[in-house]
This record gives C-alpha cells, structure tokens and sequence, in this order.
C-alpha cells in the first residue's frame, strides 16, 4: 500500500507542470500596433545593418515559448486600443471604444493588475505615452468612452496601484467641475508623490509611499501627449527603459509578496499609424531595450519571475518587400529623425526665413535628416516628385499638412518617408489597425502556457494563473 501511494506521488509530481512554482514577480509587456511583421522587419533591418541577408533577433523575440494572438474585439473585427487593452487586462471581449468594462459599456471587469493588488502584491502601470492612454487605463480605469480622459484620470489614484509613468496627464482639468483639483492635487491628496524625470524620481522615491513618474514640465510643455521617439530622443528626455528601471526599483521597495508591472511601448503605434517605417523599427529596439531591463531582474530570481511580451494590435499593415524578391532595409539608416519631428524642422525653417525656403534649402533638410541626395539617391522619378511637392506646399503657400492618427506631417516631410519606404521595399496597406496576428513570447515561471495559437483574453487568464491570481 505505502509503495502504491509513493508511486502516486511520484508520478503526480512528474505531470505537475513547470509554473507550479507561483510567479512572485510579474512582468507584463504590451507593444503597442506591434504585429508579426513589425517584429520580423525590425530583426531583418538590424541584420542588414551587420551587411547580412536574414535576422538579428530581438532578446525578447528569442524568449523560449511563444505563439500567435487573435485580437478581435467583441464588436469589430478590427479592435481599436481600448477594446485590446481590456482584453489584455481583464480577459474580456468589449466593445471599441470601451475602457474596462463589459460591451454594455455599463458593468466594470476588473484588470489582472487589480487582482495582483488585492492579493498583497504592489502593483505599477507605464507607458511611453500618456498614463491616461488606452492600454495603460485598460489596467485601472472604467469608463465608456476612451476619451474620457479627465474621467479616466480620476480613476488613477482610486484604484490605488504603487507605481504609475508616462508622459503625463492629457486633460488634469475639469473646467466644468474646478473645485474638485487638478488630476495632479487629486493624486497628491491620495498620498502620491509626482517626479518629473528620472533624475527626479531617484531623488524622490526612497521617501515615497506611491509615485507617479512623469517627464519634465518642460517636455509636457512641448508634447504632453508622450515621450519623444526613440530616434528622436534628446540627451534629457525620458526613455522607456528608465520608466521600466524606475519601476522595478520603486515596486522592489519592502517587497515580501511581489510585484505585477505592466510596460506600454505606445509608440510603435503612432509610428505604423503614420506609416514611418525607420521610426517604427526603432520603436520596437527601444521596447527590446526595456525588456532587457525586466530580463536582468530576471537573471536573478528565475524560479520567481515570469516576463510576457504581446501587442494589442497589428498597425499599418507593413509589408516586407513590395515586389522585387529584395529588401533594401539598411537605407533606413539614414533617416535620423521621425517624419514628425522633420515637418517640425521644416516649419521652423519656414519661420526662419519668412516663408521664402529655397529648394536647395529643403533639399539640403532632406540630406541631413533623411540621406536623401546623399547616401541614398532618389531616381528620376522621385526627385521629380519631391520637387512638385515643394513646388505645391512651400513657394508663396501656407503649410499642407498630412494628418494620421496621432501627428499632422508637413506633405514634403511625408512624401520624403514615403520615397524613403519605397527605396526601402516596405510597403503599408493602411493608415490604421489591422487584423493580423500578433505575437506573444514569454520566459520564467507559466512560460510553458504560451504555445498554441491563443486568443488575446488568454494572456491575462494565464498570467494571472501563473502568479496563483483569480481573474474571475
């Protein structure tokens, strides 16, 4: 009989799976617009860079267990960010437009970080854009319309989370409504302490109960929507990586219980939205480069972290070569700045020279900032395209402007992008979200649930799993 039973045992232990062991630490990446081939695109560019044909893999791309992801929202067959964020958050399915709660845009869902919250673990939201964003508020916030944005920031500090960062609030202000503070006094009220910048939070934090990491005034003043761009940033901005390191650190603090920490990489979005391929690529090293943050905690408590990488959403469509069995990825190299911050140049010369800009002037713009007529030689055909452009848009003109979803683009900065695409062999079919698969990759304690194609509520369902949670 006791020999039986031992050999029950033994054999129960030999089914149990790896993540039996709980995950005390939870890492939670969410690449925004980030589908397969923006993966696929960024590693194939990283290898021409090295002067080879194939891939230079990402850390978080070579991650032992991933599959793909559907992402469909309970209404459209195309989600936007809401809908995605809430599905990655709570496991439900809702409706575009909806921020943590049901399709009835009525009945609130509580977020897989809510649940890390209630069960004694310190709990921290970031993003590289504004914390009142969709995904980020997917996490706390329950509001019928994403736009909400007062009312969503007034469910920052009510949910209660340690750690909060991005690039600031969008609307603090209720106008209708003053005697109730700024968003920035309602936060302070329930014991948060604000740090702008990251040399500001290491100088405030160790005396702080919650924290709310924001960029310098400065920064908000001149773009509060988020962050600069990786191949943007300037020697003082905010990076995603800081936000990340700020957030291991702050939740580490008399930590017993462990820690749950979402990380937004927003941008790649916003560069896929505006079809900015050079950008992009550069959106999802800068996410890479949080990751390895997250992976060095990691490296050393491995039997207790689990780290998940997913996008909500597939941006822009990207295509990998446009018909010539070829890629010309490297000449991306050349491109030193977003389209949007190369309008903003080309407007600033505009002032400068009370609206009487040359073409040599514009051309020489489009070397330094883009290598086209240097390092990258438009054809016949191109040049003749970019010259009609500059012709239509700057001689005696007030500024044509491409709009995409989060940026207004200056034509003669949008028709060099597209040029530069072109030479590059990367294509878009859209402006705006796509169905496409998305990607998961996950490493540590539960890393083994991800395999199989899965559906998007799945992530949070087996997050929550694999750190002994109770989503539902």
């Amino acid at each position: 009989m006791k020999k039986h039973l031992l050999l029950v045992c033994l054999l129960v232990l030999a089914i149990m799976p790896a993540w039996a062991q709980q995950a005390k630490y939870v890492f939670y990446f969410i690449g925004d617009g980030m589908g397969v081939n923006q993966v696929n695109g960024t590693e194939a560019y990283r290898a021409e860079l090295e002067g080879r044909i194939g891939t230079t893999p990402l850390l978080f791309a070579s991650f032992p267990y991933g599959t793909m992801v559907t992402t469909y929202s309970g209404t459209n067959g195309v989600t936007d960010s809401a809908a995605s964020g809430t599905a990655l958050a709570t496991g439900i399915k809702t409706k575009n437009g909806v921020i943590g709660m049901q399709a009835d845009q009525q009945t609130p869902v509580s977020s897989v970080a809510v649940k890390a919250k209630e069960a004694g673990m310190r709990v921290g939201i970031a993003t590289s854009v504004s914390v009142d964003h969709a995904t980020p508020a997917s996490f706390y916030a329950h509001v019928p319309d994403r736009n909400n944005y007062y009312d969503i920031g007034k469910d920052l500090p009510r949910t209660g989370f340690d750690f909060y960062a991005g690039s600031d609030f969008l609307n603090p202000v209720n106008n209708k409504a003053k005697e109730e503070g700024t968003l920035y006094e309602q936060c302070e009220k329930a014991g948060y302490t604000i740090a702008r910048g990251y040399k500001d939070y290491r100088k405030k934090s160790k005396q702080a109960s919650k924290m709310i990491l924001f960029q310098s005034e400065e920064a908000s003043r001149r773009d509060r929507n988020s962050i600069p761009y990786a191949i943007d940033r300037e020697k003082n901005d905010l990076a995603l990586a800081d936000i990340t390191r700020a957030g291991i650190n702050f939740l580490s603090k008399d930590n017993d219980k462990g820690f749950f920490l979402m990380v937004e990489g927003g941008k790649i979005d916003w560069a896929c939205h505006a079809n900015d391929a050079a950008t992009a690529f550069e959106e999802v090293i800068d996410f890479d480069n949080a990751i390895r943050v997250a992976y060095e905690f990691y490296e050393q408590h491995p039997d207790e972290t689990l780290i998940v990488i997913t996008a909500d959403h597939e941006t822009g469509g990207i295509a990998l070569g446009t018909g010539a069995y070829a890629q010309n990825l490297q000449v991306l190299k050349y491109q030193r700045m977003s389209v949007n911050k190369l309008s903003a140049q080309l407007n600033e010369l505009r002032r400068k020279t009370a609206n009487k800009v040359t073409w040599e002037m514009a051309q020489k713009a489009l070397k330094q900032h883009f290598g086209l007529f240097g390092d990258v030689k438009p054809n016949e055909r191109q040049e003749a395209r970019l010259r009609r452009t500059f012709e239509s848009t700057f001689l005696n003109q007030e500024p044509a402007l491409d709009e995409s979803e989060y940026q207004k683009d200056e034509r003669l900065a949008t028709v060099a992008k597209e040029i530069l695409n072109e030479i590059a062999m990367v294509g878009w079919t859209s402006g705006g979200h796509s169905n496409g698969y998305v990607p998961v990759f996950a490493i540590g304690v539960g890393a083994e649930q991800f395999c199989h194609r899965i559906d998007n509520i799945e992530i949070p369902a087996k997050i929550a799993e694999a750190a002994g949670l109770k989503l539902k």
